[in-house]
């Protein structure tokens, strides 16, 4: 049987885009599995391991056999990476904490962000480059910052700001991994109550474990459930951004982005699946596991992309806005903790 010329035009295209690729895809995929294997032996962060690796294949980006897969994984698989985090989230999952809980780690976004947009006015930054670093340090580090960089326009700093910001959450997320367990038993927490701090403030989703479990199981297990609550206000705060840059014009190249990704409709998708009870716990943590290494592929590519020469380039402000923004954070919680303690 004879194809229809369209379809065999159409196959023919999809088989070329994917030979293309190929080797910039099977290349980012090789480096997110050497840093998987460096942070699974010698306990670094898998994000920081891909992000520095890709950085040191740098030049592999200007090869013109391995660009196009290099750019595709950076962008495509990034988005797909963030869409499937959503059958790690559930409306049960929102209220088992209580309100009060809710309402504070909700606080932390808003404000973070509030605050992270208000000081870069003052010291001069961008107000992009703001509202992707107070984004990362808000919800749930390199994810977000890679979601957000996303819908953000396009211009010649983009790729060197979601660098810094991959970076800094990650080494911030390291730094916090250590300090903040030890912070809380300073404090007198109890279990639950460090497992609560540490999931509303530290950046990444696995140091939040390591540093969870670092204190007790019980710790860890709340500090697990509140990280992956901030992680569900990732769809919300992406759309809002999303109409907010849409609705002015467009620096940069004058794209404008849609007005709910794509990527952001299969996150609310399969939350909604997820909080209806329709995903199996298996097929859950199957795609959690895809989309981890689906955005270690996507940083590793980012960082190929990206050369590091540009990075030093973001100068001290950029340095002091991620730091105060983690500071404001782990402040404005702790606050909170305490109203939440003392309140009837």
């Amino acid at each position: 049987m004879k194809l229809p010329p369209l379809t065999l035009a159409s196959g023919q295209q999809a088989a070329g885009r994917a030979k293309a690729y190929f080797p910039g895809v099977m290349i980012a995929v090789l480096v997110a599995l050497a840093a998987q294997f460096v942070a699974e032996h010698y306990g670094t962060p898998a994000m920081l391991m891909a992000l520095l690796f890709g950085i040191a294949l740098n030049f592999l980006s200007e090869e013109t056999s391995t660009a196009s897969g290099i750019g595709f994984t950076a962008r495509s698989v990034l988005r797909f990476g963030v869409a499937i985090l959503g059958a790690r989230i559930s409306v049960e999952m929102l209220t088992s904490l209580g309100w009060g809980m809710i309402g504070l780690l909700v606080l932390g976004v808003v404000a973070t962000i509030a605050f992270g947009m208000l000081l870069a006015r003052v010291i001069g930054q961008d107000p992009r480059f703001a509202i992707l670093t107070a984004g990362s340090v808000a919800i749930c580090g390199a994810s977000a910052a890679m979601a957000i960089a996303a819908v953000l326009p396009k211009d010649e700093r983009s790729e060197r700001n979601l660098l810094f910001t991959v970076l800094g959450v990650t080494v911030l997320s390291t730094v916090a991994m250590i300090v903040y367990p030890i912070l809380t038993n300073a404090l007198g927490f109890d279990e639950v109550t460090a497992g609560a701090f540490i999931g509303a403030t530290v950046h990444d989703v696995a140091q939040v474990v390591g540093a969870g479990f670092s204190i007790s199981e019980t710790a860890g297990e709340t500090s697990t459930l509140v990280k992956l609550i901030r992680v569900s206000f990732l769809a919300p705060v992406v759309i809002l951004i999303t109409l907010l840059w849409s609705r002015g014009d467009s620096p940069g190249d004058g794209a404008r982005p849609p007005i709910v990704p794509g990527f952001v409709l299969g996150f609310l998708c399969l939350a909604t699946l997820n909080s209806l009870g329709l995903i199996p716990q298996s097929l859950g943590a199957f795609l959690a596991k895809v989309s981890s290494w689906a955005l270690l592929a996507a940083i590793a590519a980012v960082g190929m992309k990206t050369d590091l020469r540009n990075i030093v380039k973001v100068g001290g402000g950029a340095i002091t806005l991620i730091v105060a923004e983690t500071l404001f954070l782990a402040g404005l919680v702790l606050g909170g903790i305490g109203f939440l303690e003392l309140a009837p």
